[in-house]
């Protein structure tokens, strides 16, 4: 699918060029030593845009800094600037960065002063030739849309196209959208959705594509090359980023071999494939175990979501029946653990995200097809977990929210404190 090409610093989105992979910090932003340091680690990696976030017009100062050192190094890679809840941030960093991402359910909270602040943001961007990318997270969705459409994909697709479209009625096209979920048929079908929908619209943005809070590990690597290969395979997507819980430069060789695979210079390393009905028998001769996963992935996770398939079996593998489990678990088609929802961390986590997800999921795992979500703080993190039956939600200041389902529970818990109390709740709404 063709798209408009989009303007990013020196680098260009869209149209005929190849898949840009993106990554971001997890630093404070407000370190700036510490923020040139990674972001300087990211390019070396061959990130080619780098996110940070900025959730106070403080840090929008110690982005020109950042800047200001990155440059003056001979370091040109793209920044952007990630900004919730301000209109008033996105404006002012607008004029700083070479890129903002705004998100449409929490912009403002007011929709016509939403409206309004949107256009004063465009104003800015032409002035400084800076891009936005329309930013939708499944999990907030603002309740006038989900009043209208419901929680779905189509009102995914519907928040989106209305900012697109107030862009095209700005005259304003140097624009990105993405619809991320962490529920990778979500995820795919809201896609879908809004590809159509700007096809038949008559203007094509090029589209952001990721799995948000896919988690770390094997499972956050199977789970968002089964959904992000599931759209490229079908055109659609003109950059990525891999949402690990992790070091955010370990995103970067996912993502960018996902990006080769699909700009066609990169072969699965699958050497045979027996059909039998609607089940899939494969063997595979890969340099790296992690290739063997991802290639699995993009092999066989389309059909799964699709439902071509039923089933899949690896042959020739020593932990074949574990990455099968992993892979059926990403597609939503069978659990055989929990679910786990875990933001990849960023300059608004203020505890050890990663360390406590570990530990978390080692308490948990027998708690087959539960929805268990750690989350870094509280600006995406009660959004973003909606589907979760729990959720572990930091505060800030050693504090920690425990919410069940979309309700926080307890709240200002020791951090010391927080997996035990968590644990407890659980069990206790089990017996």
């Amino acid at each position: 699918m063709k798209t408009l090409e989009v303007k990013v610093g020196n680098v260009i989105i869209g149209g005929d060029h190849p898949i840009v992979v993106q990554t971001m910090c997890n630093t404070h932003t407000s370190d700036v030593e510490a923020s040139a340091a990674q972001c300087r680690r990211l390019a070396a990696a061959g990130a080619q845009l780098i996110r940070l976030t900025v959730p106070s017009l403080a840090q929008v100062e110690a982005l020109k800094e950042i800047k200001s050192i990155l440059r003056s190094e001979g370091i040109d890679t793209p920044l952007v600037a990630d900004v919730h809840f301000s209109s008033e941030i996105a404006i002012a960093a607008a004029e700083v960065v070479e890129k903002v991402r705004i998100n449409p359910g929490n912009f403002h909270k007011d929709h016509e002063k939403a409206c309004e602040q949107f256009s004063k943001l465009v104003s800015v961007c032409k002035e400084h030739g800076t891009a936005i990318r329309i930013g939708l997270n499944h999990g907030s969705l603002g309740d006038r849309i989900t009043n209208l459409y419901g929680n779905t994909p189509l009102a995914m697709k519907e928040a989106v196209m209305e900012w697109l479209k107030m862009c095209v009625e700005n005259d304003f096209y140097n624009v990105v959208a993405s619809l991320k979920a962490s529920n990778t048929f979500v995820m795919v079908e809201a896609y879908r959705l809004l590809a159509n929908e700007m096809q038949d619209f008559g203007v094509v943005f090029p589209l952001h594509l990721g799995v948000t809070e896919a988690g770390n590990g094997d499972g956050g690597r199977i789970k968002s090359a089964v959904g992000i290969s599931a759209l490229l395979s079908e055109g659609i997507g003109d950059t990525i980023r891999v949402s690990l819980t992790e070091d955010p430069a370990n995103e970067i060789p996912v993502a960018q071999y996902l990006a080769d695979r699909y700009d066609h210079r990169i072969h699965s390393s699958m050497v045979s494939l027996t059909l039998e009905g609607k089940k899939a028998v494969a063997t595979y001769d890969a340099p790296s175990r992690e290739r063997l996963l991802l290639d699995f992935s993009c092999d066989f996770g389309k059909r799964l979501l699709d439902k071509e398939l039923d089933e899949v079996e690896l042959i020739g593998c020593e932990d074949a029946d574990y990455l099968v489990d992993e892979l059926m678990q990403a597609a939503r088609r069978r659990f055989y653990r929990p679910e786990y929802i875990a933001c990849p961390r960023c300059g608004r986590t203020m505890y050890n995200l990663e360390g406590t997800f570990e530990e978390v999921k080692r308490r948990t795992a027998h708690l087959k097809g539960m929805v268990i979500a750690v989350m870094g703080c509280i600006v995406n993190g009660p959004g973003e977990m909606a589907d979760a039956d729990w959720g572990y939600v930091g505060e800030g200041n050693g504090k920690v929210s425990i919410y069940k389902g979309k309700s926080p529970v307890l709240r200002h818990v020791p951090e010391t404190e927080a997996i035990d109390r968590l644990l407890e709740l659980i069990e206790k709404a089990e017996d």
